[in-house]
C-alpha cells in the first residue's frame, strides 16, 4: 500500500485521485447514469454514491467519537461480513437524485474530507491509535491507512471501472 511522508502528501493525493475520478463522469448522461453494462459491477451513480457513503462514513466515525459516543463500525446494524448491504443502504440513499447533483455533492464531500484531515494532528493522522476507531483492526492502523483504503484507493479503482462502463456502453 502506498504510503504518504506527510498531511499535505495525502491531501494532495486525495485531491488529484477525486479530481481524476470526477472527471470521468463529464461525459455521463442523466439517461445513462443508472445503466448497467456486463462486466460492470456497478452503474456511474452507484460508483458515486459508494464514494459517498465512504467519505462519510469515515467522517461519522470520528465525529461519534469525538462526542463521546460509540462508534458503530462500518455502520449501525451492518457488521463486517454485510458489505452487500451497506452498499446497497448507500445506492438506495443517492438512487433519486439527479446525477449532476450527485456529482457536486462528491465535489463538496471531497472538500469537507480534506478540511477533515487537514484537522488531525500529525501523530493522530500517522501513529497507530490516533484514533481509537481506527484501533479496530487487528493491525491497529493508524488512520491515513482507513482514509488511503476508503478514498484514494477505491477512486482510483473506480476510475477503471467507469472506462470499462463507457467502453462497453459504446
Amino acid at each position: 500500500m502506498q504510503g504518504y511522508e506527510s498531511k499535505e502528501a495525502l491531501i494532495a493525493e486525495i485531491r488529484k485521485t477525486a479530481r481524476l475520478f470526477a472527471a470521468e463522469f463529464d461525459d455521463v448522461a442523466e439517461a445513462d447514469a443508472d445503466s448497467t453494462v456486463e462486466g460492470v459491477d456497478r452503474t456511474p451513480r452507484e460508483m458515486l454514491a459508494y464514494q459517498l457513503g465512504w467519505m462519510g462514513l469515515l467522517r461519522g466515525w470520528d465525529a461519534d467519537e469525538l462526542a463521546g459516543k460509540d462508534v458503530a463500525m462500518p455502520a449501525p446494524g451492518c457488521k463486517w461480513n454485510q458489505m452487500g448491504v451497506l452498499y446497497q443502504g448507500f445506492y438506495d440513499e443517492h438512487r433519486a437524485e439527479p446525477f449532476e447533483h450527485l456529482r457536486r455533492s462528491f465535489e463538496d464531500d471531497v472538500d469537507a474530507l480534506v478540511q477533515w484531515v487537514d484537522g488531525f494532528s500529525d501523530e493522530e493522522l500517522f501513529e497507530p491509535g490516533g484514533r481509537a476507531w481506527a484501533r479496530s483492526t487487528p493491525s491497529n492502523w493508524p488512520v491515513w491507512k482507513w482514509i488511503h483504503t476508503n478514498t484514494v484507493a477505491p477512486f482510483k479503482t473506480f476510475r477503471s471501472k467507469i472506462r470499462k462502463w463507457k467502453k462497453l456502453r459504446g
